[in-house]
């Protein structure tokens, strides 16, 4: 409850002694929509008559998970205290696995899925939790690549969500601006002052002389207008054209940076700095880091045709992959949407300083609180088994990042968890597959040594994928690792 409904049950109870409440303040998680967990305080100094009766036995989870989630939420300060137990099994133990980077968090994270799913776990009662939205597209991608179906629950998957689609119109128009679709959705995305008329017209112009809305639009621009519309219309097209020019020659992740920045995508959620605006700027960021590792992964030299396969790529992943309500899928959702669901294996993923707590938390005391509260809610969704994971290296706004583990992590005593740590995890976490040739005129193989024209001497570590699309992930001496599409790879034997 916020301060006004608390103000307003007050007044409704004062005269009499039926006020009943019922609240977890160690669960108060929305002070972000107004929700005060000192209500739960001030209630008993208001009712100084009124019992309080602790819910301390658990139904759900393990007698480790709660172990691990009485021992975290013991940090705060600001709390009635509770102890919870459970007359359940102590379970398996909580596991932490120190990933190397965000990819191999995934890849560990979604391998284990896989291997749980092979051996009967049903897949939606498998959910994978994180602080903020824009995490979900490495595990999404990953997924794909596994063949595992998935639902991003209570939100849209990373490249469904409308800025992520906005950014990518802009890149398509970029590539070929006789593109409609892309058009329509740019034309007064952030707002210029191109109204609905004004685009009317635009394509009634396109009607009549059968060519393409940019066409149509500079062909408007030119005749005799308002002023006021000739200016809104020549800026689109001086801002398209100058864009078309300037991303020519740059790589991949600086052609979506360029989109991004002179879209003013990123600029119209700066201002308000509300929740849901940052968590479109982290997914706009999330888009750049994408381009970044996609063109790793696929190494070509042509950005034009870096592009174009970037963009079916995204096309590919929004559109062919829509999940049927009742099919059997792993859970991907915020720590936020999760509160009140429950799951037989949850992956906690993430929690690293400045991300897990966030970094508007770290010099505030209640917010802090308030993170470990959210923390104490993941926990807490687990029934049998919890793995918790965190990143050495994360690249966040387009920098490398090397972050601390999660003060959480380190508030958890470590008899409690198990940790697991796989060597060369990059290359294979969890597992090393059999060896596969690829089907076609090469035959690559894993462990096989190899040269790539631009990265040099490498070994090939891990081969997915069939025919076209297969794909290898090599090791190089000086650039690391790296996968790779065969078809373009232009791999020699060394």
């Amino acid at each position: 409850t916020n301060h006004i409904q608390y103000r307003l049950l007050h007044l409704l109870t004062r005269k009499g002694q039926n006020f009943f409440v019922v609240g977890d303040d160690d669960q108060s998680i929305y002070s972000w929509r107004g929700a005060q967990v000192e209500n739960l305080f001030k209630f008993q100094s208001d009712h100084t008559e009124s019992s309080l009766i602790r819910l301390e036995q658990n139904y759900r989870s393990t007698e480790s998970i709660l172990n691990v989630a009485n021992a975290l939420i013991s940090k705060n300060d600001n709390r009635l205290g509770k102890t919870l137990w459970t007359n359940s099994n102590q379970g398996d133990p909580v596991r932490l696995y120190r990933a190397f980077n965000e990819m191999d968090e995934a890849y560990f994270v979604c391998d284990e899925i896989r291997s749980l799913i092979k051996e009967g776990q049903r897949a939606r009662e498998i959910a994978i939790l994180y602080r903020s939205n824009a995490q979900s597209r490495q595990f999404e991608e990953r997924l794909i690549t596994f063949g595992l179906p998935y639902r991003v629950y209570g939100g849209l998957r990373f490249f469904e969500r409308a800025e992520i689609k906005d950014a990518l119109a802009y890149l398509r128009l970029l590539n070929n601006p006789h593109d409609d679709a892309s058009f329509e959705r740019v034309i007064n995305t952030p707002p210029r002052g191109i109204g609905a008329k004004t685009v009317e017209s635009i394509r009634a112009q396109a009607r009549s002389a059968s060519v393409p809305l940019w066409k149509a639009l500079k062909d408007l621009a030119a005749q005799n207008v308002s002023q006021r519309n000739k200016s809104t219309l020549e800026a689109f097209i001086l801002l398209i054209e100058s864009m078309i020019r300037d991303i020519k020659g740059l790589s991949l992740h600086e052609q979506v940076a360029l989109a991004v920045e002179r879209s003013a995508l990123k600029r119209q959620y700066a201002p308000e700095k509300n929740s849901e605006d940052e968590q479109r700027l982290e997914n706009l960021n999330e888009l750049i880091n994408a381009a970044r590792q996609f063109s790793n992964e696929y190494a070509l030299d042509n950005d034009a045709e870096m592009l174009n396969l970037f963009l079916s790529h995204a096309s590919l992943e929004a559109g062919e992959r829509q999940a049927d309500p009742h099919q059997d899928c792993v859970q991907l959702m915020t720590l936020h949407s999760a509160k009140g669901l429950e799951f037989d294996q949850v992956y906690m993923v993430g929690l690293e300083e400045g991300l897990f707590p966030s970094q508007q938390s770290l010099e505030d005391g209640a917010r802090l609180e308030e993170e470990r509260r959210l923390c104490y809610v993941g926990i807490t969704r687990a029934k049998k088994r919890l793995v918790i994971t965190h990143a050495e290296h994360r690249r966040i706004y387009g920098k490398d990042n090397y972050p601390l583990p999660s003060r959480f992590v380190r508030e958890i005593p470590n008899h409690l968890i198990s940790e697991i740590r796989i060597k060369n995890a990059g290359a294979n976490p969890a597992s090393t597959p059999p060896e596969s040739a690829i089907s076609g005129s090469q035959n690559f193989k894993i462990g096989q040594a190899v040269i790539h024209n631009k990265f040099g001497y490498g070994i090939i570590t891990d081969i997915e994928g069939e025919g076209a699309q297969c794909r290898a992930q090599i090791s190089f001496e000086e650039a690391g690792f790296k996968w790779l599409m065969l078809a373009y790879a232009s791999l020699t034997s060394a």
